[in-house]
């Protein structure tokens, strides 16, 4: 009897589960999605460093997991507050013809049970068909091989669904138990009667407010961008907690003070005001903004750390797969560092290892490290920072040495990289660089004909700006400049430290595991736990002689994998928080407009009566909707118009980071999700204000 009359219950009220099903059937499939990752990638064919970063994501994933369950559960108990509201006359019917609270409960159980079987089988079955799309951008990400690509369900992933869903749900039974219980028949039979009241708020002290929070917003969008440098040389890190706290009490006042000052405003347009329904449109709009001000705000709040986690994830992944490819045009490369001219080959030589056995197209050259020329030296007039003052910005410290090559050495790492050569006359300098912040100011020093003393000569550009770039392999843009300067200097005399590179291709006879093996297998040698003897104590890097040389082999594919393995775990770390961020806020604002429906039906019953047809019903219901969840939008993208440049900033060790590049996506999910549930909010509150027609 109970499970017939809880199906009857489901069918007829299909339209108020509308939104809490959705929400369900989201939150259940990308549940299973982010957790599927594990076993999506099984069948990937990819190295043994790629299956590492794939293991430490799904970790990652695994703890964030806890984390969004938490959010989806508290969103879940939220949702199930909406429908007892909604059905509390229904209930206070049950009660009336004889049924106890007892009873309501279980028939609120099984109702409750059935809703969550439904939910999980058609969570599970989108999450099931999304994953599949999941491996493709898995795979294209660490450019694996898809031919033997097959559909794979994970019953790991299922279970963990089933598992923390199924706790979700016994914790939604028990609090529909409990409120049940706690209501009182009169509470029941009258709740849809109990409106609220509009009160107008002083429009002179809503004005006062809204100043305010306009200027406590400005000058939270000043510090974290124009003043940031500012901020962060003043004080530690902890000081970003300072433009937070100002916008978030920034964004309450905003909404307490429009909350009361629109409508006064579009009161005093009195043909805008008094034209069709907009007086009802704008009295409704302003009921719900004073009566929600704190929810609003921390919707909003909610709106943009989504834009800026989705914007900031989906630009690092975008960034990093467009510029790892063309930083990195050889195979190998193979770093020495230190005082002792002992040549790489050399090194290799003195372990039996001979170099042209395993390479190709092998290029060398040498880099130097002056202290007697700054970074300050080369930039600071141009920056407005005293030169030589060690002053730090986010990109780091003025003092630190600058690095120096020879025009003939950087001619062959240019044919290497693709960079234009140099010809330099003698008493000119040239530059690379591509790490921005450093690039710009660079460009403006040479533009500035910014001259400088090495070795006792004075040198001057042979350009206005820098040529972009580097020249070893790199993830991202992080060369802050190299000067390039006549081979008549002699940089070696007063050098700090030497630096050579050897760039080279494997042969195309050999497997590059097996040349990795020995390239690296002498790389190993110099951190072992072994005294160097005497012979190769000159260039060994541990031991007694630690400091003398430095050694370091680096692969084009390790490169890619930890590049690529990064980008694979801040984007869907990024994405899953994200997308869970953003359903919360628009099923809470969904949930609130479908309960200010149900609340006002008895209003539209008196438009009609007076002549409101249901066309002009509709179109006041849609502008009511409309702007109610285009409202906290808006403050949304303003503020994350400011909020992704400072993630722009903190995102500058990664290189040049695009975050524009992310922007349509973050468009199309916020449309996807924001706007179904817009649609189907729309949709349900047309159905709940007929019901008194009915």
């Amino acid at each position: 009897m109970f499970t017939k009359l809880a199906i009857k219950n489901i069918r007829r009220s299909i339209k108020d589960y509308a939104i809490y099903f959705f929400t369900l059937v989201l939150g259940v499939a990308i549940f299973y999605v982010f957790n599927s990752l594990e076993s999506q990638s099984v069948m990937l064919d990819v190295t043994e460093r790629v299956k590492d970063m794939l293991k430490l994501m799904n970790v990652i994933l695994g703890v964030v997991s806890v984390f969004v369950s938490v959010i989806l559960g508290a969103l879940i108990i939220y949702a199930s507050r909406f429908l007892i509201k909604r059905r509390s006359k229904e209930f206070g019917l049950y009660m009336t013809l004889g049924m106890g609270k007892r009873k309501i409960s279980r028939l609120l159980l099984i109702e409750t049970f059935l809703i969550g079987v439904l939910s999980l089988v058609a969570g599970l079955a989108l999450g099931i068909i999304a994953s599949q799309f999941t491996s493709v951008l898995v795979a294209n990400m660490f450019d694996a091989d898809l031919t033997n690509f097959q559909f794979v369900f994970s019953g790991a992933a299922c279970l963990k669904t089933l598992i923390y869903f199924g706790v979700i749900y016994l914790a939604v039974m028990i609090f529909n138990v409990i409120i049940i219980g706690r209501q009182k028949l009169i509470n029941l039979l009258s709740s849809n009667r109990r409106n609220e009241k509009v009160a107008l708020k002083n429009p002179w002290v809503c004005t006062v407010v809204f100043i305010i929070a306009s200027v406590m917003l400005g000058y939270s969008y000043y510090l974290v961008t124009a003043g940031l440098n500012t901020l962060i040389e003043n004080a530690d890190i902890q000081i970003l907690l300072v433009p937070i706290a100002i916008g978030v009490t920034a964004t309450f006042l905003l909404f307490w003070s429009l909350s009361g000052l629109l409508l006064r405003i579009v009161m005093s347009f009195k043909k805008v005001y008094y034209s069709k329904l907009n007086s009802f449109i704008l009295r409704q709009f302003g009921s719900k903004i004073n009566t929600t001000v704190v929810s609003m705000s921390l919707i909003c709040l909610m709106l943009f750390t989504t834009i800026c986690i989705l914007g900031s994830a989906l630009s690092i992944n975008h960034t990093m797969h467009e510029t790892a490819e063309k930083l990195m045009p050889v195979d190998i490369q193979v770093i020495g560092i230190g005082e002792n001219p002992v040549s790489i080959p050399e090194v290799y030589q003195r372990e039996n290892v001979n170099l042209s056995d395993w390479l190709e197209d092998i290029t060398t050259y040498e880099t130097y490290r002056l202290d007697s020329v700054i970074l300050g030296d080369v930039i600071g007039s141009v920056s407005g920072v005293n030169e030589g003052a060690g002053d730090v910005t986010v990109m780091g410290s003025y003092d630190v040495s600058e690095r120096f090559i020879h025009q003939s050495d950087y001619n062959r790492a240019a044919k290497v990289f693709g960079h234009p050569e140099v010809n330099l006359a003698d008493g000119e300098y040239a530059m690379i660089a591509d790490f921005k912040p450093v690039l710009e100011l660079r460009n403006q020093a040479m533009k500035d004909g910014k001259k400088i003393t090495v070795a006792g000569k004075t040198l001057s550009p042979n350009s206005d700006q820098c040529i972009v770039g580097g020249i070893e392999l790199q993830v991202s843009t992080l060369n802050e400049g190299i000067i390039i300067v006549p081979d008549s200097i002699n940089l070696a005399a007063e050098a700090e430290s030497r630096r050579e590179v050897l760039l080279a291709n494997y042969k195309t006879d050999v497997d590059p595991e097996a040349a990795e093996r020995i390239l690296y297998g002498v790389n190993n040698r110099f951190y072992s736990d072994d005294e160097p003897d005497e012979e190769s104590a000159v260039y060994n890097y541990n031991g007694s002689n630690r400091g003398i040389y430095y050694f370091d082999v680096e692969s084009r594919q390790d490169l890619i994998d930890n590049n690529v393995g990064t980008s694979a775990l801040v984007t869907f770390v990024g994405l899953y928080l994200g997308i869970i961020f953003l359903i919360s806020s628009a099923a809470v604002l969904a949930l609130k407009e479908l309960s200010e429906s149900s609340d006002n039906r008895a209003k539209y019953t008196v438009l009609r009566k007076i002549g409101a047809s249901e066309k002009m019903l509709n179109r006041a219901l849609f502008w009511q909707i409309f702007i109610f969840f285009l409202f906290p939008l808006l403050i949304a993208i303003l503020h994350a118009v400011f909020g992704l440049q400072f993630c722009d900033v903190v995102l500058i060790s990664l290189g040049g980071i695009d975050i524009t590049s992310a922007l349509p996506a973050v468009a199309i999910i916020l449309g996807a999700i924001y706007g179904g549930y817009f649609l189907i909010t729309y949709l349900c509150s047309k159905n709940i204000i007929r019901d008194q027609r009915n």
